[in-house]
């Protein structure tokens, strides 16, 4: 890691990140009010950073302010809320943390609604390429591409080799827990812009040419959660055009997700209060919920 003051300001976030790290099948619908709603998922789903915190499981940095708890609290579900930060699809099925129990075994054949965010921890996705290319970033000076110049297809060959069926099998594992309910998948709002903002640089200190790269590296991931989810009879929530201006380099009261440094959030490079209110909204809207 870099030893200077940004980079070691730097590291502490991003340490930070990585230790919370991103169809509607069956029968009739339900009214809203009797929805039976189990949440399932990761730091994006568990609204890591965003108070109030849930007391009721600390290790899992639990916000009862995140999109499940909005969706909830708007529609009268009866929400059972297991998300969990830095979950990944294998935490559905095994025990992320002592005490912290598989996340499907929420499920039941009486859960009507099932949400979910997951995938960007697998492989170590946004971490990893959040840490390449900052560090690549502070060290060029904000100039070039050097974290795509090192780095390449690895991160996409990795979502593609490994997380894409890792997300098939997680979904799988829910639509067999859990046959009577409507699964939705959301996919993670942008973090970056689609080009460089150079006053950006210093909140997301990512050179000028691995801006488009990360973002590519996202919008590779959202396209794997997409597919997996259209291939076990899960809708996928599409964030891509509703989160478009509202990233982490933009203002606060406009952005969804805080950026690395400078932010308002215990947890940087996740989504704020704002964040889960409209990741919950668009949910809603796409699944016809009020």
């Amino acid at each position: 890691m870099p030893k200077h003051a940004l980079r070691n300001v730097m590291a502490t976030s991003l340490a930070l990140t990585g230790a919370l790290a991103l169809g509607l099948p069956g029968g009739a619908a339900h009214a809203s009010s009797s929805l039976d709603y189990v949440a399932l998922g990761d730091s994006y789903s568990a609204g890591s950073g965003v108070l109030p915190v849930d007391t009721s499981n600390l290790l899992c940095l639990r916000s009862t302010a995140n999109y499940p708890h909005v969706i909830a609290a708007r529609t009268g579900a009866r929400l059972k809320d297991v998300t969990c930060g830095a979950a990944q699809t294998k935490d559905f099925t095994s025990s992320q943390y002592p005490g912290v129990g598989p996340q499907v075994n929420a499920l039941s054949t009486d859960t009507d609604l099932v949400t979910l965010t997951i995938g960007g921890n697998d492989n170590g996705t946004f971490i990893n390429a959040l840490t390449a290319c900052g560090t690549a970033g502070a060290l060029s000076g904000g100039k070039g591409s050097p974290c795509k110049d090192k780095h390449g297809t690895s991160f996409t060959d990795q979502i593609e080799t490994n997380t894409y069926p890792a997300l098939k099998s997680a979904l799988r594992t829910v639509r067999a827990k859990a046959p009577n309910a409507r699964v939705a998948v959301l996919g993670y709002p942008w973090i970056t812009p689609p080009e460089a903002d150079p006053s950006c640089f210093v909140k997301l200190p990512v050179a000028t040419g691995d801006v488009p790269y990360l973002r590519d590296i996202q919008a590779h991931l959202n396209s794997a959660v997409q597919r997996a989810s259209d291939e076990t009879g899960a809708t996928y929530v599409d964030f891509a055009q509703v989160s478009e201006g509202h990233d982490a380099c933009k203002a606060e009261g406009t952005r969804w997700i805080e950026p690395l440094l400078f932010g308002s959030s215990l947890v940087p490079v996740h989504p704020n209060a704002l964040g889960e209110r409209r990741m919950a909204e668009h949910t809603m809207s796409v699944l016809g919920l009020s």
